[in-house]
């Protein structure tokens, strides 16, 4: 049906007065103040800038309102409404209502009452929460950061590919991929080698954790600057605010480019989408930085105008053990570092994004490439503050005798592996490359606190809604 959108009727509400137009949209509120009736209209192209509805009861019988306009009112109900738009002081504009059309009706026991719901009560809806103020703002953010990182790549000369979902694979050798099986719980077969074998692919087979190394396949086959963009999977048992088992990566791998080079690149990144989104969705940080984090756009200024800090991982164990602070994890070299000691430094240290550099190897994946100095890798880290990693960025290992060590080490499967090996054994080259969670990048942008509110469908341990 052909009607106009109202963002469109408050981003030039001077061409629009006077004149008849239509909307659609979902009620938000209503009120009755005799002679006069109000509906707040909101289409989902607004968070919260909803358009008021006028209705004049003197216009018409008590009966002819109590039964055509009175069940326009109910909160959550759907509607077509025509009417002249006029000036307001208190809302910018409103209409003046001629025909209102009930397009669908709202029982009352639709979940969204006007008192605020909990967000563990949120999450119980997925598929009504995209109706709050706030679920709507994270969705527009998200869309609009999402944008951005195309568009990052594309001006700066990447190549989009897409790459399998289901691999016979575990990038990072960690064991937490989601199995994928034609085979019936109670299959007949005795062993494991004939199970798979009767098996869809004819072998193991599960979702990707990672599309890392079919990237730098591409990379390093000619193609020099890639980047991927999709779901992947890990089958981590975890109930953290910063765990989901189905999440979004953003990944490029770039040919001729060392740790330094990568690090400056995955800066400029970030700083580019962010930038993007303060231009691009003022209305939505606005109400975020009202409503969920008080502050939120001095911090993201504060990250798009200021250089990111960069550490050194043995300095980082320093500045962690002198702190006086008494972690519940205790700080000792090669330890893999905690939410509670990465929130330190970004939060309370440096306070703002810090670059942590050359990990101990063993904590790290066999693809990073081994430093000189044969206990560290060069790896970093991007932390930032109240999320902790953000980005998993490293120089790839090169040498094949290295790498080859590196994998039979950890007992990966090397013939899983032969596509990915020979890119070393056909020209290889340096090259760099970085993941991003990107659903954490969502929460940072907008203040919110747990990976489960900026995804509208969740997939956590023991959850799937």
């Amino acid at each position: 049906m052909k009607h106009t959108d109202i963002k469109a009727l408050f981003e030039s509400p001077e061409e629009f007065i006077g004149k008849t137009v239509t909307v659609c949209g979902w009620v938000r509120t209503s009120a009755e103040v005799k002679p006069m009736a109000f509906i707040q209209l909101n289409d989902g192209t607004t968070v919260t800038r909803n358009l008021q509805l006028t209705i004049h009861q003197e216009k018409m019988t008590e009966e002819d309102f109590r039964v055509n306009y009175r069940p326009m009112m109910t909160l959550g109900c759907s509607l077509k409404a025509t009417g002249i738009i006029v000036a307001s002081e208190r809302n910018i504009i409103e209409m003046e209502t001629t025909d209102i059309t009930l397009l669908g009706d709202c029982p009352a026991d639709y979940p969204l009452q006007k008192k605020r719901a909990s967000e563990e009560f949120l999450r119980t809806i997925p598929h009504l929460r995209t109706r709050t103020n706030k679920m709507k703002a994270c969705m527009s953010i998200r869309s609009c950061l999402a944008y951005a990182v195309h568009d990052y790549f594309h001006k700066n000369g990447y190549t989009y590919i897409h790459t399998p979902i289901i691999t016979d694979s575990d990038c990072e050798g960690a064991g937490e991929m989601f199995r994928i099986t034609t085979q019936p719980w109670n299959a007949p077969e005795k062993t494991e080698k004939e199970y798979f074998e009767n098996d869809f692919f004819g072998k193991k087979a599960g979702l990707s954790v990672s599309c890392q190394l079919e990237g730098e396949m591409a990379a390093c086959g000619g193609m020099g600057r890639i980047y991927t963009f999709g779901p992947t999977f890990r089958a981590e048992k975890s109930g953290t605010t910063r765990h989901v088992a189905e999440f979004w990566h953003v990944e490029p791998e770039v040919c001729f480019a060392d740790i330094h080079d990568i690090i400056e690149i995955a800066e400029d990144f970030i700083k580019y989408i962010i930038r993007y989104a303060m231009v691009h969705c003022e209305d939505e940080l606005s109400f975020c930085d009202k409503f969920i984090e008080k502050g939120l756009l001095d911090k993201l200024n504060n990250v798009v105008s200021s250089d990111f800090a960069q550490l050194d991982y043995t300095d980082a164990i320093g500045i962690l053990q002198k702190s006086g602070k008494k972690f519940e994890y205790p700080v000792t070299w090669g330890c893999d570092l905690q939410s509670e000691h990465e929130r330190y430094l970004t939060d309370e240290y440096f306070r703002k994004p810090v670059f942590l550099i050359n990990y101990p190897k063993d904590i790290k994946s066999f693809y990073m490439k081994q430093n000189p100095d044969g206990k560290t890798v060069a790896a970093t880290d991007l932390l930032v503050p109240g999320i902790g990693e953000i980005i998993g960025c490293s120089e790839r290992e090169t040498d094949m005798e290295k790498l080859v060590s590196a994998m039979t080490s950890r007992n990966m499967p090397l013939e899983s592996y032969a596509n990915y090996l020979d890119t070393r054994k056909f020209g290889t080259v340096e090259h760099s490359g970085f993941g991003l969670g990107f659903d954490r990048l969502v929460m940072y942008v907008t203040g919110i606190g747990n990976i489960r509110d900026v995804l509208q469908f969740p997939r956590t341990y023991k959850h799937i809604y």
